[in-house]
């Protein structure tokens, strides 16, 4: 469904995703792997039980973008060691997906990834979904020096890392609305994935959303069909 009328830009042209509860729907279960680990990383590491790792955990990724954020300015973490640990998932469970492969091909211009986690965890998610090679670049927790989103700092590496990046070209992707606030700044256009991996959290703000949608490929659908259909008349 799409609860935003307002039609997309047809000079989109830089199309920047989210991986975890974007590309993959949250019922596939991935990032509650990566949760699970990281508790585990936290007791381990702080001391602590189940109880209160959750609440360093969620602490720290509503105050510092990530959990690893938190650990690396309160715990002196390496980030190499968090990210390894709390990405070790299975995932032989996450299959190939033809229809979206599809859409994403239909797309004008080029594709990239931005993601908090590391890019060899963010390769092995899109090769399971089958659509690693449609990415021209990985935008990751390393090339922004372990910065996340929503930091400006986060969206200045993006634009330096992008080769020709012009924000009113693009178009950016993410199920968490507090991560689409600096790119509205920045004159990108948002899309608010609204799958319910954000319910009834505390940051959510759908202000600087341009578009709210609740099923990505049917959305992608529509708007290739929609720009197919004006350069016909």
């Amino acid at each position: 469904m799409v609860f935003s009328s307002r039609p997309v830009p047809q000079h989109i042209d830089c199309w920047i995703f989210d991986l975890d509860n974007t590309l993959y729907p949250p019922a596939l279960g991935l990032f509650a792997q990566i949760d699970q680990r990281m508790g585990a990383f936290i007791m381990n590491r702080v001391g602590c039980d189940a109880a209160e790792a959750r609440a360093i955990q969620k602490r720290y990724f509503h105050d510092h973008g990530t959990t690893l954020a938190g650990m690396m300015r309160h715990h002196g973490v390496a980030p190499e060691e968090f990210l390894t640990f709390v990405h070790d998932i299975d995932l032989a469970h996450v299959p190939e997906d033809i229809a979206l492969r599809a859409a994403l091909a239909a797309l004008p211009g080029k594709r990239h990834i931005f993601t908090n986690a590391d890019a060899t965890y963010a390769a092995a998610v899109l090769e399971r979904r089958g659509i690693a090679d449609l990415f021209d670049c990985i935008v990751d927790i390393r090339a922004t020096d372990y910065l996340p989103k929503p930091e400006t700092a986060a969206y200045a590496a993006l634009h330096r890392l992008i080769p020709g990046f012009e924000p009113t070209r693009s178009i950016f992707f993410d199920d968490m609305t507090r991560n689409l606030r600096p790119a509205h700044a920045m004159g990108i256009t948002t899309v608010w994935l609204d799958n319910g991996s954000e319910s009834g959290d505390r940051d959510h703000d759908p202000a600087h959303v341009d578009h709210h949608v609740d099923d990505l490929l049917h959305w992608l659908h529509g708007v290739t069909q929609s720009w197919t259909a004006r350069s016909e008349i």
